[in-house]
């Protein structure tokens, strides 16, 4: 069934559950994710990043994930992950997303409220939920040029009182595209978030961070937790293997059998951390 983050966030906080995020590229991600997310009973988030964005309009993508949730037991979100303009937001929500992030991490504080309490008033009327963020979470590409910030308690606590937000990612030590876990998540400022704001906080950056920490973040009011790299990762280590020992294999459908599986196993892994099964 697709829903909003708002329909099944506040009931995983309280379990002292994270509902994982993972960015999907097309059917055989999107069908790992919630194949287990109906194994487990879970509700899940299939989100489209900005490199899916720049590859495949939207709207084939809403499409696509909108059939697959209202035909899930699973309770299903489709999400906008790191939507940069007002134009880019409304697509989304046109092509039937049922959530949206919008990113104005890199402007001032005051002018990435103002957008954001522009984008929230037409994500209320169309019952679509919204995230964004506060300070910046840094990325582990050099090329990718994003400046670190990291998130002031006050700051979330004015963003949210002022622009009407569902949720807040917050960048605590946090990294975007980490491929090792060697990420340290800075819980002193974590606490001091929680304790002063009521909002759902998110993470993104999942991938860089330990087992452990997972773990223990689960006790943070972290309603949403971002994963794309672990994924990626376990798809194309496991396709580049695959065809080492399959040189002569041409067809698409034999080639993703092998990766789609291995998927499958990081996506079990990442929801038992999260508190699911």
């Amino acid at each position: 069934m697709l829903v909003n983050l708002n329909d099944i966030m506040k009931k995983a906080i309280d379990e002292n559950r994270i509902i994982p995020g993972f960015n999907v590229f097309g059917y055989e991600d999107a069908k790992m994710v919630i194949e287990v997310a109906e194994s487990l009973n879970a509700p899940v988030i299939l989100m489209t990043n900005r490199d899916a964005a720049n590859f495949m309009d939207v709207k084939y993508y809403g499409a696509l994930y909108g059939k697959m949730a209202h035909e899930s037991s699973a309770p299903i979100c489709i999400h906008l992950d790191h939507g940069k303009t007002k134009s880019e937001i409304v697509a989304a929500i046109q092509a039937n997303y049922s959530s949206v992030m919008y990113d104005g991490s890199s402007l001032p504080l005051e002018d990435n409220i103002k957008i954001s309490k522009e984008i929230s008033e037409f994500c209320r009327a169309c019952n679509v939920s919204f995230e964004v963020e506060v300070g910046c979470v840094a990325y582990s590409n050099p090329d990718i040029k994003v400046d670190e910030k990291l998130t002031e308690p006050k700051e979330v606590l004015k963003m949210y009182e002022e622009a009407d937000v569902d949720c807040v990612a917050v960048a605590v030590g946090n990294v975007h595209r980490m491929e090792e876990k060697n990420g340290i998540i800075d819980f002193e400022r974590l606490s001091e978030i929680k304790n002063l704001n009521s909002v759902p906080l998110v993470i993104h950056g999942s991938t860089g961070i330990s087992d452990e920490q997972l773990i223990k973040m689960r006790y943070y009011g972290i309603g949403k937790m971002n994963i794309g790299t672990a994924v990626r990762m376990a798809f194309g280590n496991t396709l580049r293997d695959f065809l080492k020992d399959n040189p002569n294999t041409f067809d698409r459908i034999e080639l993703v059998q092998r990766p789609m599986e291995e998927m499958r196993k990081v996506i079990e892994e990442k929801y038992k951390l999260l508190g699911w099964g």
